[in-house]
């Protein structure tokens, strides 16, 4: 669990009632909205493990589809959520499931319109920190803390090199990388945790790199 500061443990500043199951349900549901990267259409959201048994009397369903709306943690609207959601024409499907997790506050989350769609498995883990432990089927360990590169790419030799080329040419130091793959020599997801933003032009610098297919920047704060 990563930890910085006794802030961390206390909690974000945050509508209430709970860091765990309201602003860590909040930041889960915001991660899939970066990721998906504009309003959904459509928002399916499971809860399991303590988020299914008490999401509603702790706020989880309402925190979920304000972060998917893009509202931080602290925004006052989160609340009255499923409203805005309906009244901007977005259709959440909320349910609950029995199946064992690892962790007791896990969500799935699977947003798509008529063009796109990203499912992501996240856990609140305290203090309104989050894991997300998978993107789109590709196994992950992430925080979010930090601003995150998403590069989806071929599987094979020579990739991370060149993505680690452009960003260390830019001075852009890496806190951490993680790479997963579905079979081998298939595609393969990077996920890369930087000290610093990323601009554009770097962005687009790394989508040039032949057998790259998709690349993204996260940043929540």
């Amino acid at each position: 669990m990563k930890y910085k500061s006794v802030f961390d443990i206390i909690g974000p500043i945050m509508v209430g009632p709970s860091s765990s199951h309201t602003a860590g349900a909040a930041r889960i549901g915001r991660v899939a909205r970066k990721l998906f990267g504009r309003m959904p259409l459509r928002a399916e959201i499971v809860f399991y493990g303590s988020f299914a048994k008490t999401y509603q009397g702790h706020g989880s369903d309402v925190a979920t589809v304000a972060g998917i709306l893009d509202f931080d943690t602290s925004d006052l609207r989160l609340k009255n959520s499923l409203l805005i959601a309906e009244k901007a024409g977005m259709q959440v499907e909320l349910s609950t499931s029995d199946v064992l997790t690892e962790h007791p506050n896990t969500a799935r989350i699977k947003l798509s319109d008529d063009e796109h769609q990203i499912e992501i498995v996240g856990v609140s883990i305290g203090g309104g920190k989050i894991e997300v432990l998978e993107v789109n089927g590709f196994s992950f360990q992430l925080g979010f803390d930090t601003p995150t590169l998403l590069v989806l790419h071929e599987d094979r030799f020579g990739m991370i090199a060149a993505v680690a080329k452009v960003l260390t040419q830019h001075n852009i130091n890496v806190g951490l990388m993680e790479v997963s793959r579905h079979t081998r020599g298939s595609r393969a997801l990077m996920a890369i945790e930087t000290d610093s933003t990323i601009s554009p032009e770097v962005l687009e610098e790394i989508r040039q790199i032949p057998h790259i297919f998709d690349v993204s920047l996260l940043a929540l704060n």
